[in-house]
């Protein structure tokens, strides 16, 4: 049972978040970024179990690197370095980045293949990570006139989380929460509207088990689930940094069509090893800029236990 919220604390804390943000707004945006560095720092020397969690993830991802401490290291700090600084980008970017310069932050690379699937006749879900700066692909699409759903977990801090949608929704990028809106999802496939969602968090231990960096991570099996159910062409995305102060690149990874996979009995696992595995590619090319942080592979298989041979048959 969860407990019950205190609504002067939650008052506080928002208060709090929105002096930070003006704060930092008031500052050149590489003044704000020194700053990340420093926060980044500061997480670095603080949040012990946090920078042990990004050593363990690093070392079984890039086995290369189990027994260089060094190498490791150098990447879990450049890894707050981004995640701090990408805090700063998001909150100038709405000051910054507009519809008539909006090619200064964001390269849609030479491939159309995401441009083309948006335009298509068809419904399509984007499926992305924890990479680079995936805020700013929803926040460019609502700029360029394209309407898209985020699948966004909800904010416990009811007055934070209306802030946040506030900044998600300014260019037509609608929200909807991870969990309740699960209709909704299903309406606008159904009518052909875009769904974007990020894919690669643990889903607990009755996910779909399929192979991240070697090792089996439990994955969420709705996204699958949802595009053969409405033949949703998947389209995965990610938005690294290329260039400083803030540069990003969209990258389509893969764009996969279920009807590929139609009457196949492994379909919802052939589809989520191979989305997961499109987004391993791109994160084998910029760990730096990954969530290393986070417990992705918290939740594993349960071995099955063989049964007990009769006494008989002994």
């Amino acid at each position: 049972m969860a407990k019950p919220r205190k609504p002067w604390l939650d008052l506080t804390v928002y208060f709090a978040v929105r002096i930070v943000v003006a704060f930092l707004q008031a500052l050149p945006l590489e003044q704000a970024k020194g700053l990340a560095r420093m926060l980044a720092w500061a997480i670095y020397h603080a949040d012990k179990r946090h920078r042990n969690v990004a050593h363990d993830n690093l070392s079984h991802a890039f086995p290369e690197l189990a027994d260089d401490f060094a190498k490791r290291d150098r990447i879990v700090r450049e890894v707050l370095i981004h995640f701090c600084s990408l805090l700063v980008e998001i909150v100038h970017l709405p000051r910054v980045m507009h519809s008539r310069n909006w090619r200064n932050f964001l390269d849609l690379g030479n491939n159309p293949i995401i441009v083309d699937a948006l335009l298509k006749d068809r419904p399509l879900m984007i499926v992305t990570g924890h990479l680079g700066n995936w805020e700013m692909a929803g926040y460019s699409l609502g700029l360029l006139g394209f309407t898209t759903h985020a699948i966004a977990r909800t904010l416990d801090n009811p007055h934070l989380e209306k802030f946040l949608r506030n900044f998600r929704e300014r260019t037509g990028q609608k929200v909807l929460a991870k969990k309740g809106d699960f209709d909704q999802m299903q309406e606008i496939l159904a009518k052909g509207g875009t769904i974007a969602t990020l894919a690669d968090q643990d889903a607990g231990p009755r996910g779909q088990f399929v192979e991240f960096f070697g090792r089996p991570a439990s994955t969420h099996k709705a996204v699958a689930l949802l595009a053969l159910e409405y033949k949703v062409p998947m389209a995965v995305v990610g938005v690294p940094r290329v260039a400083r102060p803030m540069k990003y690149q969209v990258i389509c990874e893969d764009l996969i069509d279920p009807l590929d996979y139609e009457g196949r009995p492994d379909a919802v696992q052939a589809i989520t090893q191979r989305y997961t595995s499109a987004l391993e590619r791109m994160i084998r090319k910029y760990p730096e800029q990954y969530f290393w942080l986070h417990r992705r592979w918290k939740h594993q298989p349960v071995a099955r236990k063989a049964k007990a041979k009769p006494a008989h048959a002994a």
